[in-house]
């Protein structure tokens, strides 16, 4: 099928990835997805969440939000965040937390806020791919400063949606085309090629165990793109 932006079936939308866009935040990145775009800092606290007060691990949480404008009409500020944004933030520090040994933190918190500026689709994909990092350059900073002896980084993460449109499988989906999807999945994996989480829905109707095959394999192609850009950003072979 011919998609609006001119792309492939399987392509992904153009994909920058800039780190140190914030002066103050131990680590930073902002994620450009086509249209997509979202802010990300990482902030190190010397505190963890009473479950772990004594434990000496540490632990690492998200937090997500849209700005007003980021759509096409304006939506109010999420001052109480709504359970949309509950859900995603939840699952960013999944995410994270798959790809660090949170033994080797010591009891300190890194919490990542990811902010939308424009959403065109894709949004929590973008989060969690520019969350990691964000994650990497606030670890990059501990172990400069002193609190970290090496990296405690486990693996590489990065997420990206696949959808079926008009019966037809496609990779990154624009906002355009999610809102027509029969189909939404947003896929998130570790280099090794495990899957950290999948959120799949039959929006228009059920699907196969073959298309669902089909969707995780297009994700997986389009995550092994993603994570040469993660790794240029970072500066990384």
């Amino acid at each position: 099928m011919k998609r609006s932006d001119g792309r492939e079936q399987f392509q992904i939308r153009p994909l920058e990835i800039k780190t140190g866009v914030s002066d103050f935040a131990e680590g930073s990145a902002q994620v450009i997805l086509g249209k997509t775009i979202v802010h990300i800092t990482a902030s190190v606290e010397q505190k963890v969440p009473p479950f772990l007060k004594g434990t000496g691990q540490g632990w690492v949480t998200a937090e997500y939000a849209m700005l007003p404008r980021s759509t096409q009409e304006r939506t109010g500020r999420d001052q109480v965040r709504s359970g949309r944004s509950l859900e995603i933030q939840r699952l960013i520090g999944r995410a994270m937390r798959a790809c660090v040994d949170l033994t080797q933190f010591g009891e300190r918190t890194i919490t990542l806020d990811c902010d939308v500026l424009q959403a065109d689709g894709g949004t929590r994909t973008a989060a969690i791919t520019g969350s990691w990092v964000a994650l990497v350059e606030a670890l990059r900073w501990m172990k400069n400063v002193g609190l970290l002896t090496t990296l405690p980084l486990l693996e590489q993460v990065a997420a990206i949606s696949v959808g079926i449109v008009s019966d037809q499988v496609l990779l990154d989906l624009t906002f355009e085309e999610d809102s027509t999807a029969q189909v939404d999945l947003n896929l998130a994996m570790t280099e090794k090629g495990k899957i950290v989480e999948i959120q799949g829905t039959g929006e228009g109707r059920p699907f196969s165990r073959e298309e669902l095959d089909q969707m995780i394999e297009l994700g997986w192609k389009g995550i092994q793109e993603i994570f040469k850009i993660q790794r240029n950003a970072l500066g990384l072979r």
